[in-house]
């Protein structure tokens, strides 16, 4: 592979790497593997193919270690402040993009722009298959909260653990029988009613700075069974996002911002 031209986004940290659909030929596990690799490639949390035609896109996804994602909330942004980018769009009525993914079709509303960062208010969908189970994984029987969030999610509420817990439990949760396709796991503490804190271990990543979908799935868990709002602010590492889980589904609120047009001049 040479000379692939490709875009540098990242939403609070959680980075990825946009190249046009007609450049994904070939192995795209190994493209994925060579183009995210901090230190040989260009660096990046996940490779997203897409189209355009204005301010239409569609995107597919793959995870920094090769294997296929259905969907990720920050990606998805990223995506759409390429577009907006490239479609000129400013906050208005109009200032709309819509990505079908393979989790189906998602629409964000422009909120804000300053410079490279695009604020934006993405419809995500209703949650799915939401529920309470005990899990046997490393030693502990934990309690956590399961669902799908376009992609599927395992959610642990209580107390943030340190380093040493979150770094066994989290590979641990995200590899479990439990979960065929395997599952990205968020730790998530209520503070009050409108905060939760997380820490996130992403399924084919390892840990993270944010997750859009992770946000979300923290969000959800924590009005069904941890006692917080349906309108909360999602802490991560690497900044705040705005969850409102209303009738018509989950309502994300984050920004994103394009920092690099490039060409990759290696090879997979």
């Amino acid at each position: 592979m040479s000379q692939l031209r490709l875009v540098k986004a990242h939403a609070y940290g959680n980075d990825f790497l946009l190249v046009p659909e007609e450049a994904g030929t070939g192995d795209m596990a190994l493209l994925a593997r060579a183009l995210c690799h901090r230190h040989h490639g260009v660096g990046a949390d996940g490779v997203i193919l897409y189209t355009r035609s204005g301010t239409r896109a569609t995107m597919r996804l793959w995870n920094a270690d090769g294997s296929v994602s259905e969907l990720s909330g920050n990606g998805l942004r990223c995506l759409a402040a390429y577009v907006a980018r490239e479609a000129g769009l400013v906050p208005a009525a109009d200032g709309v993009v819509t990505v079908e993914t393979t989790a189906g079709v998602k629409t964000l509303e422009l909120l804000a722009c300053e410079g490279p960062r695009y604020s934006f208010r993405a419809a995500m969908g209703q949650p799915e298959q939401v529920r309470e189970v005990d899990i046997a994984v490393a030693g502990e029987t934990l309690r956590a909260v399961v669902l799908q969030v376009g992609n599927p999610q395992c959610v642990v509420l209580g107390p943030l653990p340190d380093a040493d817990r979150f770094n066994r439990l989290g590979p641990a949760l995200a590899t479990h029988p439990m979960f065929p396709e395997g599952t990205n796991v968020e730790f998530a503490q209520v503070d009050d009613a409108g905060n939760v804190r997380i820490l996130i271990w992403e399924r084919g990543v390892g840990p993270t700075t944010s997750s859009g979908t992770g946000t979300s799935a923290s969000a959800v868990a924590a009005a069904a069974y941890g006692g917080a709002a349906r309108s909360v602010d999602v802490h991560a590492p690497g900044g705040t996002q705005r969850v409102d889980w209303t009738d018509a589904g989950i309502f994300l609120t984050g920004w994103a911002e394009v920092v690099l047009d490039g060409v990759w001049s290696g090879r997979a």
